[in-house]
């Protein structure tokens, strides 16, 4: 199942689920496609520093199940746990990543030439701080697309981040200079309907900036 159902439809159906079918199983192939849609999602300068670890055998999954507070349920039910990351050296990546844009008929040469020289400039003065909450809004993004993705192909998630993030990130032996995590997502499917949540009005949570002061909403 792909992409069948309208963004409407994806909207409405897409609430977190606690619970999943432990018989039900994600190909690598399917995951990976869910993966590529969801890097569609836009990023600062195009950098796209998202970067995302699939959990999906009971040995990894046994790893971390310590780690995961409240969430064991989702864990041990779940086709797999998405640890979705921020690389905050992505910046590493402008020059080849303009230049397949170049490869692919998206720029011409001159224009990448000049964009990263620019942009490389700038970069470089930036502190690692800046470079972290980039990849943390982006990495988001992403996040929220793979949820998306996943429900119009006929899955259910959870976006996790109750964990102990420094424990599991050296569990799973990933480089924490590098990389922050940013959430969990377990994904599989559902056992029984999610329950409904209620929303702010959209009144609670606007304000059109007509000189009232700052105010937004009714807060």
């Amino acid at each position: 199942m792909s992409l069948e159902m309208s963004f409407k439809e994806v909207l409405a159906k897409r609430k977190s689920v606690k619970e999943f079918d432990p018989t039900v199983k994600i190909s690598h192939e399917e995951m990976e496609e869910m993966i590529q849609y969801a890097t569609t999602a836009p990023s600062s300068c195009n950098m796209q520093p998202w970067r995302f670890v699939i959990i999906d055998t009971d040995e990894t999954k046994e790893k971390i199940k310590d780690l995961v507070q409240f969430n064991t349920r989702q864990l041990n039910t779940s086709s797999a746990f998405i640890f979705v990351l921020g690389d905050v050296d992505h910046f590493k990546t402008l020059d080849p990543i303009y230049q397949k844009s170049v490869d692919l008929g998206y720029m011409p040469q001159e224009v990448k030439d000049q964009t990263v020289g620019f942009l490389s400039q700038g970069l470089n003065l930036k502190e690692r701080e800046y470079f972290l909450y980039n990849a943390m809004m982006d990495a988001n993004l992403a996040a929220m697309q793979f949820m998306l993705v996943a429900t119009s192909y006929g899955y259910d998630t959870n976006p996790i981040g109750g964990f102990e993030r420094q424990e599991v990130m050296e569990v799973l032996d990933i480089d924490t200079e590098r990389y922050f995590p940013v959430m969990m997502i377990a994904i599989g499917k559902g056992v029984k309907p999610p329950y409904n949540s209620s929303r702010h009005e959209v009144s609670e949570v606007i304000s059109y900036n007509k000189g009232n002061n700052g105010q937004v909403g009714t807060i």
